[in-house]
């Protein structure tokens, strides 16, 4: 049960015009245009840091790399625009015609027939996201469609989803599926690199967008201040932040839904912003970044590989112009959960020592390495995005409609590019939008 509203024992905390719970790009995005409006504002964020699902660390050679968000899609306009703003300097990505495939233990032709069957499927599928859905894309998983696949193809878009969706296959609808294709432009987009979902990366990584946003902020953000409780009445919220209370005319949630069902509220949150708070999780994600004095792979190979044995992993060349060699290893869902028990010199040397066969023997001697695994992070809970569970009835983009004074900011509920940077400011300039009204009114 909530507690009950600390002013009934006379405590009458400071009265602020909004409270924003996350500082990750959401929260920030929805302070930092409140800020510039006048607006009496603090960011309260759980964590030691900011960014969310973001976060960029400097390498033993001097480069940023990111560990979390970070690719700049071919229509991600709003992240493109603040990237200017701030003077983050934008690159685009080296790709290939096509990943390399390694199975097996071995190089296989991205010509042959498996691949080709893929490729054929996924056209078939995008074709039949179109359509429109039948009651039973609500009741088969994803996994069951995929069962029905022959050999290795089955096995290569399994990797493709488990790393595009970072979900557990087997709890997701083959209706959440088409949804999330659908809020990413379809699969072109959202599985390509030139003209497609990852088309550009910034050379000094997100921690550039993040620190400019909270140092115009100025001492607005609060660090280490996990919200516990949100009680609402007609003039405003109290917020409890771990025993200490702040009072709000009102409160953006800025976190992943299944991190905001943590917090209790008085009255009870609204049924259906329960269910979707209950019946989302978290993906399951874990990315390393292997660095080297130079991108040494670029004589032979381009860098860009799907890696079938398991666990799956899907590799790119995220590489600055200018700077050392950089690979990004992503492996999603329930496999990447299987890395845990491991050790971080293990997982290194089972990630690179099967990209020793496309890339050459000098992949497995790295200068640096760096590794995240967010479904392991207490404040996060995964990534990229909270995923609705089969037969939740959730659906995406997720419901964004005010609890009373509280708004809810979740890239989760864009209407554009939900789980992205991008949905994230979409999410953030729409909730301090409603605010602001609010406020006015």
């Amino acid at each position: 049960m909530p507690p009950a509203d600390p002013r009934a024992h006379g405590v009458v905390p400071r009265v602020r015009d909004v409270v924003v719970v996350g500082a990750g790009f959401s929260g920030l995005i929805a302070a930092r245009d409140l800020y510039r409006a006048g607006v009496d504002v603090v960011v309260l964020e759980a964590s030691d840091r900011c960014g969310g699902r973001t976060l960029t660390v400097t390498t033993t050679l001097g480069s940023a790399v990111d560990l979390g968000g970070q690719w700049i899609g071919h229509d991600h306009h709003r992240l493109r625009a603040l990237a200017d703003a701030v003077g983050a300097r934008r690159f685009t990505m080296r790709t290939g015609a096509v990943p390399a495939i390694v199975a097996d233990g071995r190089r296989r032709s991205a010509a042959a027939p498996t691949t080709i069957l893929a490729v054929l499927l996924m056209g078939a599928a995008e074709i039949a996201r179109r359509r429109r859905p039948t009651p039973r894309w609500s009741e088969t998983t994803v996994h069951d469609l995929l069962a029905r696949v022959p050999g290795r193809t089955r096995r290569l878009l399994e990797v493709t989803a488990l790393v595009a969706w970072t979900a557990d296959l087997r709890r997701m609808s083959v209706a959440t599926g088409a949804q999330l294709i659908a809020g990413q432009g379809g699969l072109r987009t959202m599985l390509a690199t030139t003209g497609g979902a990852q088309e550009e990366l910034l050379v000094d990584g997100t921690r550039a967008l993040v620190d400019a946003i909270t140092t115009e902020l100025d001492t607005a953000v609060r660090l280490g201040a996990a919200v516990t409780a949100l009680h609402r009445d007609d003039d405003g919220v109290t917020v409890d932040v771990g025993g200490d209370v702040l009072r709000a005319r009102h409160v953006v949630v800025a976190v992943p839904p299944p991190v905001a069902a943590r917090i209790a509220h008085r009255p009870a949150m609204p049924t259906a912003w329960r269910a979707v708070a209950d019946g989302t999780e978290m993906g399951a994600v874990y990315k390393a970044i292997a660095v080297y004095p130079t991108p040494f792979w670029r004589r032979q190979a381009s860098g860009e590989v799907l890696v079938l044995d398991r666990p799956g992993c899907a590799v790119y060349d995220t590489s600055t112009p200018e700077g050392p060699g950089h690979l990004c290893l992503l492996v999603g869902g329930p496999e990447a959960r299987a890395l845990d028990a491991m050790s971080p010199s293990g997982r290194r040397d089972l990630l690179l020592g099967r990209l020793a066969t496309v890339l050459g023997p000098e992949v497995v001697d790295p200068a640096d390495w760096h590794e995240k695994s967010w479904h392991t992070d207490p404040t996060v809970g995964g990534g990229y995005s909270a995923v609705p569970v089969l037969g939740s009835g959730a659906d995406l983009p997720l419901d964004a409609d005010p609890i009373g004074r509280v708004h809810l900011a979740a890239t989760e509920t864009a209407a554009e590019h939900p789980g992205y940077i991008e949905g994230a400011i979409e999410a953030g300039e729409r909730a301090a939008r409603e605010v602001l009204a609010a406020l006015r009114s």
